[in-house]
């Protein structure tokens, strides 16, 4: 039997992470479907998951790519997947590495599910920067600044908008228009919660502690904070020419 909720985990060089947090996920007293979406992997985290689609079988999908085209696009792919599969209510984006932790997926689910949120993120900053783990307290202070700036640029009344941990209804995905979506990199979470504001859906945040991953390598870079940097201004300029391409749930002012 299929599951209300889709879990999507982009991947890249994440062998030392993927059975884990996919066999983690499964363990969980409510049931989740996953959709991998792989990136051509040089280290076998391809072949990792086709063998354990065999023993989860229905439960456990994966999507291949030619290669690295960043993270913005693997989930913007995973979305049109779950939209195509029309037996979804909800989609979560969860990275593979432990950073976002699997319990904390029904506390996501039920603030859509039962709270009415249209889209429920799981902040770090609801409580300053207390639940963050295992990060150098300059990266912690550059994200919680960045969470900041974001706020002051774009009026979004978000701690943590730059946060990757999120559940969205699908609804909320099939009003928007997903090939409109411009940035690639860590941008793309600022851009998707942007978009669903200006249209007037309702965010939830929900707080999270979040830990730092313990194996594998950070995809983060400086190309990644450049354009995560200057793309909210650029956002804020799409605002003032309403090119926001979607259908309005409430007005916005």
């Amino acid at each position: 039997m299929s599951s209300d909720t889709l879990v999507i985990i982009p991947t890249y060089n994440e062998k030392e992470n993927i059975e884990k947090i996919i066999r983690k996920v499964f363990s969980l007293p409510k049931e989740y479907d996953i959709l991998v979406v792989e990136d051509n992997s040089p280290d076998g985290t391809a072949a990792i998951v086709e063998g354990l689609m065999e023993a989860f079988p229905g439960r456990l999908h994966m999507e291949k790519r030619a290669g690295k085209q960043g993270l913005g696009t693997a989930y913007i792919h995973g979305f049109k997947w779950a939209i195509a599969q029309g037996r979804y209510d909800y989609v979560i984006e969860m990275d593979a590495d432990f950073s976002h932790n699997p319990d904390d997926l029904i506390r996501l689910y039920e603030a859509c599910a039962k709270d009415g949120a249209d889209l429920s993120v799981g902040s770090r900053y609801v409580n300053g920067v207390v639940n963050v783990v295992n990060w150098p307290i300059g990266r912690v202070l550059m994200s919680y600044f960045a969470s900041a700036y974001v706020r002051f640029v774009t009026r979004m009344p978000l701690g943590d908008a730059t946060a990757g941990f999120v559940c969205y209804k699908i609804s909320l995905l099939k009003s928007l228009d997903l090939n409109d979506v411009h940035f690639v990199g860590y941008a793309f979470q600022i851009e998707m919660k942007y978009t669903a504001y200006r249209l007037g859906y309702l965010i939830k945040e929900v707080s999270i502690v979040f830990t730092d991953r313990k194996e594998g390598v950070s995809k983060m870079s400086r190309k990644i904070f450049k354009e995560a940097f200057f793309g909210v201004i650029q956002l804020r300029f799409r605002h003032f020419h309403g090119q926001y391409k979607g259908k309005v749930r409430r007005p916005v002012s």
